[in-house]
């Protein structure tokens, strides 16, 4: 009888692995999802390129605002409560963004879907580590990680196949099936907390959301807008500086502060943070643009695409299943290390890529980067909430993965600013090479039998110099992010060895 509670106690517990993976992997996958299929949403909404990135923006502000708030709506929603509410208004808003029939409504109802879909991946983390014992939680995360690592790479496959093939309104009608059995598995599976009734610190709310949406609007729009040449952009700036600082001095003198910012006393969560905006500013922001270039430098429909940056995906998962057993005989921070370092060389061959790349040259560097990634989430992951306390994990869990937010978007649009002046910069460059005084160009020319002052010719030279500008431009941006996680080794000295076995395996 015994060993039959035994099996039952762990079938539960994968149950509730499942469960709460289901729930992080639907916010994930519609994270990056949105993306490949935004020029379609665009031209059916009749909005500009420019009007249709707000469909993204909004979604990452309403996101960033609340997940920090993870751990303060668990304590007065309780888990349970928190995690069917969030997923059903998920569901509800995801079927409201594929019904929406402008504009206007898309970018209301994807800041609610961002609202709704915000704790989802720290409230799962939460309960794992609330689920399984000390000795456990770094398999358990492990197998977590699996799914979370594909949801990535499966939303721009995914949202290739379903533009290409049927309609953009089904990026958004897919999340219904998985929302309902997410809910039907958490009513089932998941087991509720103790509610408290907490006094809500109005004005650090308030601050705090400033803060974070005019930080997340400028780091969004900077690129586009031309950064401080745009008097909005210089206020979003603006803004950020004065109540960030102002939200950061009192809530570190204030007990009863929205957030728990004593949490950065701990230096193991200190660090782990920093290391995650680094390498997530790295990796992300290079993830973002590569499918950009490979479509329209490279010819790649984006069902391709996505085909060709889904090994990155398979390589992270299959590596995250060796963490539980080099675990027991390796520190956690070397783990870390060689994360950090193997996903620093697949960036770096990257840097290597010429524009005639065949498919292979373009999966192998990713391969690299997936094994680097396996490496580096689940460790890091525990480092940082090992020594949090119990009663502040929900709220730690939460401003965590507020920070592998904030090093996505930071990462996107400096990589995204580095590869349009650099694109700009090898442009000028080849561009005064056309010159009808220049005896290679001339022998260019005779060779191909076109007259140098024949538009058609004129337009070829220029699409071609456009491409390859931009090809040069991708393999300086893979060189920056290459030096970004290179930066990020120093910090792993700061992370402190864990006092026990136990320690280790948390979270």
């Amino acid at each position: 009888m015994t060993q039959q509670n035994h099996i039952a106690s762990n079938t539960m517990k994968w149950l509730i692995t499942v469960t709460v993976m289901l729930a992080a992997m639907i916010e994930i996958i519609d994270t990056t999802i949105v993306n490949v299929a935004l020029q379609d949403m665009a031209g059916s909404l009749g909005a500009s390129a420019e009007e249709i990135s707000w469909v993204v923006t909004s979604y990452i502000v309403s996101s960033a605002i609340c997940m920090p708030l993870t751990g303060f709506f668990v304590r007065t929603i309780g888990r349970k409560r928190l995690l069917l509410i969030n997923i059903i208004g998920f569901l509800i808003f995801s079927m409201l963004c594929g019904l929406s029939a402008s504009l206007g409504e898309m970018i209301f109802f994807r800041i609610m879907q961002g609202i709704f879909g915000a704790s989802l991946v720290p409230l799962s983390q939460y309960v794992l580590r609330d689920t399984f014992p000390p000795k456990e939680q770094i398999k358990a995360m492990a197998v977590w990680g699996v799914g979370i690592m594909a949801a990535p790479v499966l939303g721009p496959t995914l949202g290739g196949y379903i533009t290409d093939w049927m309609n953009w309104r089904w990026i958004f009608y897919i999340n219904i099936p998985v929302c309902l059995i997410a809910i039907v598995m958490t009513v089932l599976f998941i087991s509720e907390t103790k509610r408290e009734k907490l006094n809500i610190d109005w004005l650090g709310l308030f601050l705090m959301i400033i803060a974070i949406s005019t930080l997340q609007i400028f780091l969004d729009r900077g690129n586009n807008d031309g950064w401080l040449s745009s008097h909005f952009i210089v206020a979003m700036l603006t803004f950020w500086l004065i109540v960030g600082i102002v939200f950061i001095i009192r809530g570190w003198f204030n007990p009863k502060n929205i957030l728990n910012l004593h949490l950065f006393k701990d230096r193991n969560y200190a660090a782990s943070c920093i290391l995650l905006v680094l390498y997530t500013a790295g990796i992300f922001g290079l993830m973002t643009i590569q499918p950009l270039i490979m479509q329209r430098f490279m010819n790649y429909s984006a069902a391709l695409s996505g085909e060709l940056m889904m090994p990155r995906g398979i390589a992270a998962a299959i590596a995250m299943m060796f963490i539980s057993p080099l675990s027991k005989k390796l520190d956690l921070r070397l783990i870390i290390f060689l994360g950090i370092t193997i996903t620093a060389y697949g960036n770096y061959l990257y840097a290597q890529i010429p524009l005639m790349s065949d498919t292979w040259n373009l999966m192998y560097p990713g391969i690299i980067q997936g094994i680097g990634m396996g490496f580096f989430f689940v460790p890091v992951s525990t480092m940082a909430l090992q020594t949090v306390k119990p009663q502040d994990l929900a709220e730690g869990s939460g401003m965590f993965s507020f920070f592998r937010n904030l090093g996505t978007s930071v990462g996107t649009s400096i990589m995204v600013t580095v590869l349009t002046q650099q694109a700009q910069v090898a442009w000028y460059s080849m561009v005064r090479h056309i010159d009808p005084s220049n005896p290679y160009y001339q022998t260019w020319l005779q060779h191909t039998n076109w007259q140098a002052q024949d538009p058609t010719t004129l337009a070829i030279i220029a699409q071609n110099i456009t491409t390859q500008a931009n090809i040069i431009g991708f393999n300086d941006v893979a060189y920056l992010s290459y030096l970004l996680l290179l930066f990020c080794l120093p910090f792993i000295c700061t992370l402190t060895k864990p006092k026990s076995t136990k320690l280790t395996m948390d979270h």
